[in-house]
């Protein structure tokens, strides 16, 4: 009995077949390539289904305060730029990370203050609800907003610390 233990040991110790190595670090590469670009890919949508926000800006002091409709893929809209609004979303958007998440909690910020500016963003964007809003209250604010310009208008600069 001990030879026939002898002779399946080794078989047991065997490295795993290179194909089978070689086609798992492949699938990996693949799912890597898919998982790392940058904008959601769509599928397409049939008319008057795509994303759609709805974007009410306060406080720029330049003009911009109003409510802007905004609809991709089609684009469209009353937004002075539809496709420039889209694709500062599609800029921000990552598999599996909201691109209207807030700023988080435990997050450290600058303590500048970049205006009175505020906006609120409504609707449906990659199938999913959304409700965020936005200020400019601290340096985490500003580039929060930022990110998204032009969906949001490009505020005016005001730096300076807050209360000063």
């Amino acid at each position: 009995m001990s030879q026939k233990l002898a002779q399946v040991a080794p078989r047991a110790a065997r490295p795993v077949p290179l194909r089978l190595v070689a086609g798992a670090a492949a699938s990996l590469a693949a799912f890597t390539c898919l998982s790392a670009a940058s904008p959601v890919a769509y599928a397409q949508e049939p008319p008057g289904r795509g994303d759609r926000l709805t974007v009410t800006v306060r406080g720029t002091g330049g003009g911009a305060d109003r409510t802007y409709e905004v609809r991709c893929r089609p684009g469209g809209g009353s937004h002075p730029d539809p496709a420039g609004a889209c694709a500062a979303v599609e800029r921000n958007t990552r598999w599996g990370a909201d691109p209207f998440a807030p700023v988080p909690r435990d997050a450290v910020c600058t303590m500048q203050y970049g205006g009175p500016a505020t906006a609120r963003v409504t609707g449906t964007w990659a199938g999913r609800p959304v409700d965020a809003t936005y200020d400019r209250t601290n340096g985490c604010a500003i580039a929060r907003w930022d990110r998204l310009v032009p969906l949001l208008p490009e505020a005016p600069r005001r730096v300076g610390a807050r209360g000063a």
